[in-house]
């Protein structure tokens, strides 16, 4: 196994989805990827894996321990020489793994090398340091290792994501059979994303995946060919499931969702599905009362179907996303903030008929938003944002990317509020340094966007460094950060990541 300190080797990249790919194995997991589970990381970049060289916490202050460079960490041997409080667990990684001769170092009893490497109380602490691509390389190396890897508890937060082709191997008479999903029930998996799937495949999966009656919380279907029969099936078959995603599936309509969808189901993506119009919000509205988490893209919902839900809804739902709906307006906005008065977050982007007094009656109706996405809203203006930071007391994120008509001026009203810890401003082309000097008083942000901004300069970009506290700063496509001011922010900021 090589060191992951090694200098001659770099960990992969993780691409910025979040998607990783399994590596095919012989125990018929079959090719995969697995996915964060929530999108919590936005543009982070990729870092070196950390693995210390002593992860027992109950050593971390001995002053008579030798404390190696983390280039060159201690071997294994070298550690279980060491006298060590009783429980606590020393890991090291030498590459000379099957050395049985005694080391200098270590004294006489001292387990080898080869029996560190295999003890299994030491592997449960040293494989947290490592990513979800590496732990599935790893659990290849050998069934030790595998053992303590396919424990639920490292998977935790992860979603595989299938393809149809890899569902099926291909045997010698050319006929297809599904894969064996026994590596993924060992680890407890309970939400999967299929991909490109028909009714004949989820059905299979169903029939092949030992959790996927009562174990399976989450299923996502991505550019699949479900109808609404399969559907029903996959509905009433996998009775656990509360989370249920459709994206770019086509072929279902509003009739299969009026039969399929279940009171249990908590939270409902749907987002490209050519069939989906205010019928299918009526039928969302009545048939999940338990409804605490709503995400829709849909071209054709208007005005209207904002006026469906409940009153037990109202109580109930936290969170509406409403993407690239085109058809509503201020008029829809009114039948939202009436409907689902607890709205703590809320996203309006795209939707581009929704102008100032939109932005004011959910100011005015949704006081308890600690999140406000507004991007690609064009009618958006500066009188937007004094309606947000005079109403809005509790937010604590405010996207609004893309909003071309955002000014100086409006920045100079977010500056008063002291709650917001994220701001996303990118490519509002009117932003000037005037502007940033309106958000250096703000001690509570955390997260700053500036990416495309236009008339940002380097002297206004600098002035950044009053902002002691900030933890991510994004400057990608903007003109006026130069390499010089990267390595002023590196010296100014040591405890924030730049983006470039």
């Amino acid at each position: 196994m090589s060191n992951p300190r090694n200098g001659d080797t770099k960990p992969p990249c993780l691409p910025r989805n979040g998607l990783v790919k399994i590596p095919t194995q012989p125990n018929g997991l079959g090719s995969a990827s697995i996915t964060k589970g929530t999108p919590a990381v936005k543009n982070r970049l990729c870092q070196p894996s950390s693995v210390p060289a002593i992860l027992s916490p109950a050593l971390a202050h001995r002053s008579d321990l030798p404390i190696p460079s983390l280039a060159s960490p201690l071997s294994l041997a070298t550690l279980a020489s060491v006298s060590s409080p009783p429980g606590a667990s020393l890991v090291g990684l030498n590459a000379s793994e099957g050395s049985e001769q005694p080391s200098p170092e270590r004294l006489p009893g001292a387990p080898s090398e080869r029996q560190l490497a295999v003890d299994e109380k030491i592997l449960n602490r040293l494989f947290w340091y490592f990513s979800a691509c590496e732990k599935c390389v790893l659990a290849q190396v050998c069934k030790a290792w595998r053992r303590v890897l396919y424990q639920p508890k490292f998977w935790v937060g992860l979603t595989p994501v299938l393809h149809t082709k890899e569902l099926y191997n291909i045997l010698p008479s050319g006929e297809k059979e599904f894969v064996s999903l026994q590596g993924f029930a060992v680890r407890g998996f309970d939400g999967f994303c299929l991909v490109g799937v028909s009714d004949l495949d989820i059905c299979e999966f169903i029939d092949n995946y030992p959790l996927s009656k009562k174990g399976v919380k989450s299923m996502s279907l991505k550019r699949s060919t479900i109808t609404d029969a399969g559907l029903e099936v996959m509905l009433e078959q996998m009775q656990g499931v509360v989370r249920l995603e459709l994206s770019g599936c086509n072929d279902f309509t509003e009739a299969g969702l009026w039969s399929s969808l279940n009171a249990r189901i908590t939270a409902l993506s749907v987002s490209d599905c050519i069939n989906v119009a205010d019928d299918a919000i009526a039928a969302i509205s009545q048939l999940l009362p338990n409804l605490t988490e709503l995400n829709l893209q849909a071209y054709h919902v208007t005005d209207t179907a904002l006026a469906y839900f409940t009153a037990k809804q109202g109580y109930t739902t936290h969170t509406l996303r409403l993407n690239s709906c085109w058809e509503i307006t201020n008029h829809g906005v009114v039948n939202m903030v009436h409907s689902l008065p607890n709205l703590s977050v809320l996203s309006l982007s795209g939707c581009s008929k929704v102008t100032d007094d939109g932005v004011e009656l959910v100011a005015e109706n949704l006081r308890k938003l600690r999140s406000l996405d507004l991007s690609w809203c064009p009618r958006i203006t500066d009188m937007a944002l004094e309606y947000i930071a005079c109403d809005l007391h509790k937010l604590e994120e405010l996207v609004l990317d893309r909003c071309v008509r955002i000014t100086d001026t409006g920045l100079s009203y977010l500056s008063t509020m002291s709650s917001l810890r994220s701001l996303y401003l990118r490519w509002c082309c009117q932003v000037q340094d005037f502007g940033l000097k309106h958000l250096l008083g703000m001690g509570s942000l955390r997260l700053l966007s500036l990416a495309g901004c236009p008339l940002l300069t380097t002297t206004g970009l600098s002035g950044l460094v009053q902002l002691q506290e900030l933890e991510e700063l994004e400057l990608t496509n903007c003109p006026g950060a130069t390499p010089e001011l990267f390595k002023y922010f590196s010296q100014h900021l040591p405890c924030c990541m730049v983006i470039e």
